[in-house]
């Protein structure tokens, strides 16, 4: 009672007589030295700040006391864990793509296959134009060239796949 009178003397030999127990009791819970003696003084500064709050008839002072400093360090690992948790989570959020993102590749993929697809009902003579002008990047004029064949030719085999291709594909002209 002396202590929540702002005693100091009577709160020194409360110290004395409770920082060795906080501090083991603490160090316990946390593993940490730095973080159990951090905790043993939150709790002490506590103890000075809220004596008047003790009760005698719901136990003694030490029973009291060791409450304060196992619920302290509980807080502490909970709130550890709590902020571990959190980086854990927004690394995940950082590593996975954005659901546009993998929609978009979805549709990608759903398209080269459609387009797969489409390529292959086409004339041998006809994917091999559209495949050297659309995807080698090549002129019309190169395209005859390598497939040695008059330039009126490769363009009549590029027009025919490439209306089969849009009426496979289904793209309205």
């Amino acid at each position: 009672m002396d202590v929540a009178r702002g005693d100091q003397e009577a709160f020194t030999r409360v110290y004395d007589a409770v920082s060795g127990p906080v501090l083991g009791l603490v160090r316990s819970v946390l593993r940490d030295p730095a973080q159990s003696e951090e905790v043993t003084q939150e709790v002490l500064v506590e103890v000075w700040r809220t004596a008047a709050r003790f009760r005698p008839d719901k136990g003694s002072a030490m029973t009291w006391v060791m409450t304060l400093a196992h619920r302290r360090a509980v807080d502490r690992v909970r709130s550890a864990q709590a902020s571990a948790e959190r980086e854990h989570k927004a690394a995940l959020l950082a590593e996975m793509p954005a659901y546009d993102e993998v929609t978009e590749q979805v549709e990608t993929r759903l398209e080269q296959q459609r387009v797969r697809r489409c390529l292959s009902a086409l004339t041998k003579l006809q994917r091999e134009a559209v495949t050297l002008a659309y995807y080698r990047g090549l002129t019309y004029s190169e395209v005859a060239q390598l497939l040695t064949l008059p330039l009126g030719t490769v363009k009549t085999r590029l027009r025919d796949g490439l209306i089969r291709l849009r009426d496979c594909l289904g793209v309205s002209a």
